[in-house]
Formats: structure tokens, sequence, C-alpha cells
């Protein structure tokens, strides 16, 4: 349940038996059986069952909260959740289930409580109401107001106030932790880049020393690298501009405080917020640019790997695609499927780097045009800005539409300028940065005058 994603239902949970600093045993079981054991352990099957319900639904959403900030994994704990009341929900190691509990638990486990306008389950905070009280739902008082005849929805609205719904039928997946298995860095792009530049944009309005990123596209410019060096100053981390595991989850951990997201008075969490920029899996019958990317870093690695094959960069995901696809899992050792995940891009542009830097030196010349590996984007300045311009200006002598640039290394306005408009020229979408795509075209234009 990767964090500040649209929320789903982990598989599995892990549940630390024991305080959080404690040595413990950790135990992981489906999420299913986490909320029948909690339920049971915490509830009596002989309350009505409008109560059992409301109290299920609160202990779902408590535990999915717990999940989807990652409470704990983002303080480097390598579990999701207690089984102490001191800190969360009531959980006995092979504890008998009640009949009626597993049978409600069944029906209702992939349902969860949000505030209106929020997509991120409400930390649904409860007590008994007897021993202990609190601002959430009390256990007992449930019994009472089921008695009343309120249903379980009238029963949480009851507590935790009117502005709130039921999220119904939510899909059920892996639980991933949320670091992409590899760091962010100046020329990252994805989805990953679009969630730390918009959750250092909500840091920074309590620590307004860190520069906002004023347009969070998915892609780490030197904005970004600035925010996140500032980030690492303000909370004693290494200060490298680079978001690796540690940095990744001390992000989490401010965001997370920031917007109060384990808290009952949580800030909302919007669709918009949440929603992905990049498709998360790329497969056979896609098309675009993102395919276009796929194909131009399998055709690189297929000169190095000659049990892939190579193919047309079209932007089409077709069966040769496919193939290709599969080649390379397999010669990798992942799951030979023939889509592209999370799992299958962090391999595929590794092998990719590795490649570029294994080039022969008889072939060096040629490696001048190759995709670097990372996108260019105004402020970086180096070497591979200064090949960049370097095409460009033997471009621009053909086409006077494009403007000249300075062959200076420095990722310019000018530079950007004379990006976009081999963009708009060429009907590519106008980011003035230079990814694959837009890479490829340029030395494709460049070749062609050559």
């Amino acid at each position: 349940m990767s964090v500040q994603g649209l929320p789903y239902i982990p598989e599995t949970i892990t549940v630390h038996l024991g305080l959080p600093d404690q040595p413990a045993e950790n135990v992981t079981l489906p999420f299913s059986d986490y909320i029948k054991n909690v339920a049971s352990s915490e509830i009596y099957p002989t309350w009505p069952e409008e109560a059992i319900r409301a109290n299920i639904y609160a202990q779902i959403s408590y535990a999915l909260n717990r999940v989807y900030t990652e409470w704990y994994r983002s303080r480097g704990y390598d579990f999701d959740i207690t089984n102490t009341t001191q800190y969360d929900q009531y959980f006995v190691k092979d504890r008998e289930i009640f009949e009626n509990i597993s049978r409600i638990v069944d029906e209702i486990f992939n349902d969860y409580v949000v505030r209106d306008g929020s997509v991120a389950p409400l930390f649904t905070s409860y007590c008994n109401g007897t021993t202990s009280k609190c601002a959430g739902l009390s256990q007992w008082g449930t019994v009472s107001l089921a008695e009343e005849g309120l249903t379980p929805y009238e029963i949480l609205q009851y507590y935790y106030g009117s502005d709130i719904s039921l999220i119904e039928d939510a899909p059920i997946k892996p639980n991933i932790e949320s670091y992409p298995g590899f760091p962010l860095r100046l020329g990252s792009s994805g989805n990953e880049v679009k969630t730390i530049q918009r959750e250092l944009n909500r840091i920074a309005e309590a620590y307004p020393s860190i520069p906002e990123i004023s347009d969070p596209n998915g892609i780490f410019g030197v904005r970004t690298e600035a925010a996140v060096k500032r980030f690492q100053n303000i909370f004693n981390l290494a200060q490298d501009g680079i978001v690796g595991k540690a940095t990744w989850y001390r992000i989490k951990n401010v965001y997370n405080g920031v917007k109060r997201l384990a808290e009952l008075t949580a800030e909302n969490l919007t669709f918009d917020e949440v929603s992905p920029i990049y498709p998360s899996l790329l497969k056979e019958g896609m098309s675009g640019d993102y395919i276009k990317t796929l194909q131009y870093y399998l055709n690189i690695i297929s000169y190095f790997y000659p049990q892939i094959p190579g193919i047309d960069v079209d932007g089409i995901f077709g069966p040769k695609t496919k193939a290709a696809v599969i080649a390379f899992q397999e010669m990798f050792g992942l799951s030979p499927d023939g889509i592209v995940g999370r799992d299958t891009w962090r391999v595929l542009s590794k092998a990719y780097e590795t490649s570029i830097k294994s080039i022969p030196e008889e072939y060096l010349d040629r490696a001048e045009s190759v995709y670097p590996g990372y996108i260019l984007s105004e402020g970086i300045s180096n070497d591979d800005v200064r090949r960049l311009q370097s095409f460009i200006d033997g471009v621009s002598k053909a086409y006077p539409s494009i403007p000249a640039v300075t062959i200076n290394g420095n990722f310019d306005e000018q530079t950007k300028e004379a990006v976009s408009a081999i963009q708009r020229m060429y009907g590519i979408p106008v980011s003035g940065v230079a990814g694959p795509v837009t890479w490829g075209l340029i030395i494709n234009l460049y070749n062609g005058i050559e």
C-alpha cells in the first residue's frame, strides 16, 4: 500500500508482538485474518451486529492508516503495526476467531472510512469507553447506539462526524514499500519524483527555508535538488541532494506529521494530490512516448545482449516489444510476463546505465549520440548538456524555425527554448526538457543533416 498513492487493501500485514522498540516476533498474515483476530480480541460476538460492524470498520481504517502512512516503516522499523493497545490494536497470535465476526470481516474487510474530500483512510481512533476514554469511538458506546436502532454508518458518524464516507470494495494488492528501490537524483523522473516534490512543497509551508518547487512535474531538476538538500540540512541527513531510502522515509515521516495523517483531525488528501502522472504499468496494447522510451532502452541494451531482439521505436507496444521485454526479464531473473512494472523498469534502467558505460573504445565516437540515461533540464551544467547543444546547433542551421544555442554546457533558457521548439515541431509534449524520446529525435535530425 504505497504511501500517499491511491489506497488499496494490502494482501498481508506484518504485526510486531510487543512495543515498537522491544525485541519481539514479527507475524505476517493476510489482512483479513488480522482484522478477524483484532475484532475477536477487542469486542464481543454477542454484541448487536450493527455495533460489531461499526467497530470492525474502525479497526480496518485504523490498520489501513498505519499501513498507508508507513507509520512504523518511515521510522526504520520492519513492521506495519504493533499488537499493544498502548500504540495500536490488540492482536493475539493463534487465538480463536468467532464465527460471526469471521463472516462479517469477510464481507467488509476491503471497506474503510474516509473524511469527505479525502482519499486517505481515516485514523479512526477508539477506546473501550469504560476503563479508557478518547476523542474517537467508544466500543461499549456502540452497543447502546445499536440498541437504539442506529446503523453501523450512523454509529460511525456519531463518533467521527457527519462528514465521513465509506469506501467500499477497495482493490487488493501486495503490500509493497513506497521507496522505489533506487535513489532519485538529478535527472530522475516518474511518479515517485512527483510524490517527493508534492510532499516537499507541503513540508515547506512549515519550514519556509525549503525552496518551493514551482512545477512539480515528476522531473527531478535543480530546484528539486535544492529543496532536497535543504530538507537534508534541516533534518541532519547527508546533504547530497539524492533521495535514497533514508531521505525518502524521513520526508514521509515529516510529511505525515505536517499533514497530521495519523490523527483524527488530519488534513484532507485529495484525489488530485495522489493521482499518478505516469503510467505505473506498460503492457501490450499501449502506445505513446512512454513506450518509445521503453523501446529505446531495449534497443541499446540489445546491442550488448544478443538474446534480446532489436525492435522499432514506434511507440506501439506490440508483440515484438512484448517479446523483447520477456527476453530481458528472463535474462535478468525477473518474472517473464511481458509487463513493465516498477521492478522491471528499475532493472531496465540499471542495465541501460551499465550498457552505455560499457561501450568499447572503438565505438566511443558513436557513443556521443547515445542518450545519457537521465533527463536533462534547465539548470543542469555538464558535458552531456554540451553534447546536446552541439547537436541542436547543427540542427538549427538546417531548420531556421529552431533557435540557435550557445554551446556552453549550461542548460539555460536558450537551450530550453530550442528543445521546446523541436518538441512543438514534431508533436512531442512540450516540456522543454530532453528525455530519451526528445534526445532520439534530435539525434535523428542531426544524422539526417549529416
